[in-house]
């Protein structure tokens, strides 16, 4: 049963593609998306959706460079600066920040119609609900590949379960968001000893170790890595309700 549910952004990385890009030597969680700070925007987006509080883990130059030109976040937003070494450092920094339970997750780039974030969110609790397996681990949201680089391919069986994660090229590809179990950390130290170094490949290994994740699929997602796609999330924003 999920009663409450915590939010958290993944937002330690410097977005040198996008900075490159578009010369803008802002770290990628203070670009304005509709008027209003990436980081600002997703914490704003989680708890619209849900979540009672958020926690984002940030490094050290988002931080200053937020205090620089005081950004301004939502109440229930924590920051929390940890200078990672990688995604999957920065999901499991989470750990030591998150209460024992459920969780949703996001990249701060991952820009998301609303009405699809809520949808994933009641879809995933309704999946959680309904399933007695105890090694479930959580629900990915996917979306259908259109081409983008470097993508995380997820093999996915009729309902829903996700098979495999990687570079198999499929249909569905992962969309930056995700609702887990804080169990998930349990396998921190494995990840550790295996030499794993992204994200994508943490994912991949609670597969291995046998737990289940669901998945559901969402529309109109974007992620947001260079000039193109946050050209692309501007027109989105405008035509959102």
């Amino acid at each position: 049963m999920v009663t409450k549910l915590q939010g958290a952004i993944i937002a330690a990385g410097r977005g040198e593609r996008l900075r490159v890009s578009t010369r803008d030597d802002l770290p990628k969680p203070l670009v304005k998306l509709g008027g209003e700070a990436m980081l600002s925007r997703q914490a704003r987006a989680l708890l619209a959706a849900g979540a009672t509080s958020v926690v984002a883990v940030i490094n050290s130059e988002t931080a200053r460079v937020g205090k620089e030109i005081s950004l301004q976040t939502p109440p229930a937003l924590r920051l929390v600066v940890r200078d990672t070494a990688n995604s999957m450092e920065t999901m499991l920094a989470l750990g030591d920040l998150l209460e024992p339970g459920w969780f949703i997750a996001s990249t701060v780039d991952a820009v998301i119609p609303q009405i699809e974030l809520v949808r994933f969110v009641n879809e995933s609790r309704e999946k959680i609900e309904a399933c007695r397996e105890k090694n479930l681990a959580g629900v990915l949201a996917v979306t259908r590949w259109r081409g983008e680089d470097k993508p995380l391919f997820a093999d996915v069986t009729e309902n829903g379960l996700i098979l495999g994660l990687g570079n198999r090229q499929t249909s569905l590809v992962t969309a930056g968001l995700y609702f887990l179990s804080t169990r998930v950390f349990d396998f921190a130290a494995d990840a550790r000893r295996a030499g794993l170094d992204a994200l994508r490949r943490f994912l991949a290994l609670l597969i291995e170790r046998g737990m289940r994740l669901d998945s559901i699929e969402i529309d109109g997602s974007i992620d947001v890595d260079e000039a193109s796609d946050l050209d692309a999330a501007r027109r989105a924003i405008r035509k959102m309700p």
